[in-house]
C-alpha cells in the first residue's frame, strides 16, 4: 500500500509518501509545501491545493493519513489550519483516496511505542525505521512521515475511513 502522511498547516504542509509492504517501509518521497506570508489567505489555500494535487498525481497514494487538529490557544491560527486541512481533504476525496485521522498520541505510540515521546525521539525513530541518513526537514515533514508510519502500523481493513 502507498500511504501519504500529512501534517497540515497553512505556512508549511509537511508530507511523506511511503510504501508499506510485508511489514517494511520504503520511502517514495517526502517534503514540504510552503506558502509565502505575503500572499492572501485564499491564494495560500489554492497554492496548497494545487501543490498537494501534484504530489497525489505523482505518487498515486492508496491512503492518506492526516493528523487530527489539536489547538489550545490561538483561535485564528486554528481556523486557518483547519481551512488548509479542508483543501487537503478535498484534494484526496476528489481522487478517491481513503482518508484516516490520527491523534498526536496515536502517532507517538505507533512510531516510538510511547504516547508521550518527545519530538526529537519521534524524529530519530523516523530516521531509524526508514534507514535515513538524516531526519527529514523541516519538522513538519518529519511529522508527516511519522503519520504515514503510524498508518502503516495501525491500518485495519475493517476500520472505516473518513467519508
Amino acid at each position: 500500500m502507498i500511504i501519504l502522511g500529512i501534517d497540515p498547516g497553512y505556512a508549511i504542509v509537511g508530507y511523506g509518501v511511503l510504501e508499506y509492504k510485508n511489514n517494511k517501509f520504503k520511502v517514495i518521497e517526502y517534503g514540504a509545501i510552503t506558502t509565502d506570508a505575503s500572499m492572501n489567505m485564499f491564494d495560500r489555500f489554492k497554492s496548497i491545493y494545487d501543490d498537494i494535487c501534484e504530489v497525489m498525481e505523482r505518487t498515486k497514494p492508496d491512503f492518506m493519513a492526516i493528523e487530527e487538529l489539536f489547538f489550545n490557544s490561538n483561535q485564528k491560527t486554528a481556523i486557518n489550519v483547519a481551512q488548509a486541512r479542508g483543501v487537503i481533504l478535498l484534494a484526496a476525496m476528489n481522487r478517491g483516496i481513503q482518508i484516516f485521522e490520527y491523534t498526536p498520541l496515536q502517532v507517538k505510540q505507533a512510531v516510538a511505542g510511547y504516547g508521550r515521546a518527545e519530538k526529537k525521539q519521534i524524529q530519530q525513530m523516523v530516521k531509524l525505521l526508514l534507514g535515513l541518513k538524516e531526519v527529514p526537514k523541516p519538522d513538519d515533514t518529519a511529522d508527516a512521515v511519522a503519520i504515514a508510519i503510524c498508518h502503516g502500523h495501525s491500518y485495519n481493513p475493517r476500520r472505516i475511513p473518513i467519508k
